[in-house]
């Protein structure tokens, strides 16, 4: 039982079902963790097991089926902008506009997410990422590695504290997943926390990681484990 004075999970799921498929009664769960500060949730399992489905969920993307869902031991549903406000999303898709370079892509991304940041913040942001070379190049022009790497210093230079992120290491060369793995980690450090699909086994301390199984639905009907890797 978790002590009346500790702090409220970041994320918390209690019995939580998800839609999945676009089949209509066809979903996951229930579902039931704890996703505290400096903790990231593993989500694993082969394609079509529901991760993706499971992370628009979170993301407010997807209404769920039943169950609850809070953030800092308040409803998410009973005030989303609060929550939205909090969160940062990255998907399969990596949300760039074609027409515009890199630069004013992250520009106008985070923006719109409420948090702008100076050229120069920015320019750091993808200096980081080794994307130096590419401020001024239209997002078209990018290859599938380079316009991940935008999307995720746009994740990183937003702030927010809970990060949902679908398969980020997808496209990645090996000094790529490196930094990955330590933007993460200092996310971590930092009080924030993560709820991460990929099939790579995170780069993330055994202490700090859960593991949801989503392969374990297929097992056992609506049965779905959680447990410390």
């Amino acid at each position: 039982m978790r002590p009346a004075d500790a702090p409220a999970p970041l994320l918390a799921a209690n019995g939580l079902c998800c839609p999945r498929g676009g089949v209509p009664g066809q979903g996951v769960g229930p579902l039931h963790f704890d996703v505290h500060a400096g903790q990231l949730l593993h989500l694993r399992g082969a394609n079509g097991s529901g991760k993706s489905s499971v992370l628009r969920m979170l993301a407010g993307l997807l209404r769920p089926m039943a169950g609850a869902l809070q953030a800092l031991g308040r409803d998410v549903f009973r005030d989303p902008s609060s929550y939205h406000a909090r969160v940062a999303y990255l998907g399969h898709a990596n949300a760039l506009c074609g027409d515009l370079t890199a630069l004013e892509n992250l520009r106008y991304c985070l923006h719109v997410a409420g948090v702008p940041q100076s050229d120069d913040a920015i320019t750091a942001g993808l200096t980081a990422w080794r994307l130096n070379a590419c401020l001024h190049t239209p997002a078209a022009r990018l290859s599938q590695g380079q316009a991940r790497r935008v999307a995720l210093a746009a994740v990183m230079l937003g702030g927010k504290p809970l990060w949902l992120l679908d398969e980020p290491d997808a496209g990645l060369d090996a000094a790529s997943l490196e930094q990955l793995w330590t933007e993460l980690n200092a996310h971590l450090d930092d009080g924030g926390a993560a709820v991460v699909a990929c099939h790579r086994q995170p780069a993330t301390a055994s202490n700090r990681l859960q593991t949801l199984n989503m392969d374990d639905y297929a097992d056992a009907g609506y049965a779905v484990s959680v447990g410390v890797a």
